[in-house]
């Protein structure tokens, strides 16, 4: 395979033009991104194209790692360090050739160094650049935990307890680290590999359970021997600035680790059980891109009422719906699509958790008495244009915030309520004047989080009547299709692979502020709310089952359920 930089080779492959390639070499000093990840990223190709020009060019052949059995012996033909710092992974040898899945098989440094490293002649295929990240999660993740907890057993429980962890942990270069250092690594990195939003280490009576919460469903991951505790918590409040001699109260921490030049925050919580303290480590992706809405799931219909709402200089919009909805997500994306330099945004928060460029974050202490209501009365001094209210919690802050409303404030808020109608209730409920609420409330948005089926195993069926009537399609019409994912490596054959909002947007127009005002029945507010075109969610799950986006399992797990 001859030498050629890959910029040219795609350029001959008319695959990008001339002045594609200059802009992305531009963009690339700015992100210090590999310039295929550039292409991607912005857009300028897709991953299977830049497949495809390399088997075309290169004449070198795929592996689909998902579909493909790594043998365990792989992780001691090729050492875990070259294969995380090149992203390669050693799928079989041949005699005295190394077969090396590679997302670019243009880094000759990496091949190379295998070819030193492993003393056998390297053949590079080609494979995606999440099926090698999940394959060297499954192929040296377990595998160094396992080898981690031998030798813990060996040495001894009690060690490593006065270890003090830097500011910035790297979880990728601790191969000569201690033996509990590295286990814990290696559960977090497994984590953030595996795009885990928390990690929860539950003692048991006999053992110690590592789970992982992944597109909001727990799996098991690890089982680390009850002797191993101590060591294991001992380390993760070390990490933490915590107080390792306290094990009678809950205490929170926080962490910054690396994994290949990536950074993440844990939040860390413990809480005394009857079998010792349960750990939760929350992960936040500092490199996280800021969604759109389009890539949160908000299209048509309810992409249009998004839009018309953050037009709006003033007022209040709600967004509801239960614990993990990503009501919090969707603030988040607000934010960021109203933050210019024209505007001054507040948020009041609790915790932080992602810092904003260009917006004052504020953060709730309710020991030194700054409460979401105290905070938002501060904030309101401070000439806000936009305020961010992380949740509200109590009669006091939905007071102050429609206050601010209707004094020319546009003011951003979560509640837990089950729906966007409901949510006139609650606030009613909640002391609000039905002339401040018909004022100042603008729009609500309910949603839920349903998990996507997984693109590499999903498969079509005919859906029962019961089914299709569920969704409110004629139970009697013909050819209509479902699908669902059939399991595979890539979803942890679950079927699901990441998640998407689904949601129902409601306007306060004119009618229903009317009907909010007069206090009128129940049936003339829905009926003004029906004209309005509001469309219930239900709309939009039947859009994303029909669409192959998710399944009818997860409208009756995630909507049916809940309200």
């Amino acid at each position: 395979m001859k030498y050629m930089r890959l910029g040219d080779l795609l350029v001959d492959a008319g695959v990008i033009s001339d002045e594609q390639l200059g802009a992305a070499l531009k963009s690339q000093k700015q992100s210090k991104r590999r310039l295929g990840d550039e292409l991607i990223k912005t857009g300028v190709i897709t991953e299977r194209q830049l497949i495809d020009a390399l088997m075309m060019q290169l004449g070198i052949d795929y592996v689909d790692l998902s579909v493909t059995d790594i043998s365990p012996e792989m992780a001691q033909i090729l050492p875990k360090n070259i294969a995380k710092k090149h992203s390669v992974v050693p799928v079989r040898t041949r005699g005295d050739e190394l077969i090396l899945a590679m997302a670019d098989p243009l880094n000759f440094i990496a091949t190379e160094e295998v070819r030193t490293a492993t003393r056998k002649r390297v053949t590079p295929v080609i494979a995606t650049q999440s099926g090698i990240d999940r394959a060297i999660s499954a192929l040296y993740g377990t595998e160094g935990a396992k080898r981690a907890i031998r030798e813990m057993q060996q040495e001894g429980s009690a060690q490593n307890a006065d270890y003090v962890g830097t500011q910035v942990s790297d979880v990728t270069e601790s191969e000569n680290a201690a033996p509990s250092i590295r286990l814990v690594d290696s559960i977090i990195e497994r984590g953030i590999s595996d795009h885990a939003s928390d990690i929860h280490i539950e003692p048991q009576e006999d053992i110690v359970n590592v789970r992982m919460r992944v597109d909001g469903m727990l799996h098991n991951t690890l089982t680390i021997p009850k002797e191993l505790q101590q060591s294991v918590t001992s380390r993760i409040k070390i990490m933490c600035n915590m107080d390792v001699t306290e094990r009678r109260v809950p205490q929170d921490g926080r962490a910054i680790v690396r994994i290949r030049m990536h950074e993440a925050d844990l939040r860390v919580n413990t809480l005394p059980t009857v079998h010792g303290e349960k750990i939760v480590l929350r992960i936040l992706d500092r490199d996280a891109k800021q969604d759109t809405a389009e890539e949160l799931g908000f299209y048509g219909h309810n992409l249009e009422i998004y839009r018309q709402l953050l037009e709006n200089t003033q007022g209040v919009i709600l967004l509801v719906g239960p614990t993990g909805s990503g009501k919090s997500s969707t603030l988040f994306t607000m934010i960021n699509a109203l933050n210019a330099e024209e505007v001054n945004i507040v948020t009041l928060e609790d915790p932080v958790e992602y810092s904003i460029s260009g917006v004052n974050q504020v953060q709730v202490n309710e020991k030194t008495g700054m409460t979401f209501a105290s905070g938002l009365r501060a904030i309101l001094r401070q000439d806000p244009d936009v305020v961010s209210v992380g949740e509200i919690r109590d009669d006091e802050t939905a007071e102050i915030a429609m206050r601010a409303a209707v004094t020319g404030h546009l003011v951003l808020s979560t509640l837990h309520t089950g729906d966007a109608v409901s949510t006139l209730d609650r606030l009613s409920d909640m002391g609000i004047e039905p002339y401040m609420l018909a004022t100042a409330l603008k729009g609500v948005i309910s949603q839920r989080l349903v998990r996507r089926i997984c693109p590499h195993c999903r498969t079509s069926y005919s859906p029962t009547p019961d089914e299709l009537q569920s969704l409110g399609i004629d139970p009697t019409a013909q050819g209509v299709q479902f699908f669902r994912g059939a399991g595979c490596s890539e979803c942890f054959n679950s079927g699901y692979r990441g998640r998407i909002v689904v949601a129902e947007a409601l306007v306060i127009d004119r009618n229903i502020s009317r009907a909010i005002h007069q206090q009128e029945s129940r049936e003339a507010l829905m009926q003004a709310v029906r004209a309005s075109g509001f469309q219930p969610i239900i709309v939009n799950a039947r859009d994303l089952v029909l669409g192959g986006v998710t399944t009818i399992e997860e409208v009756y797990r995630t909507i049916y359920t809940t309200d």
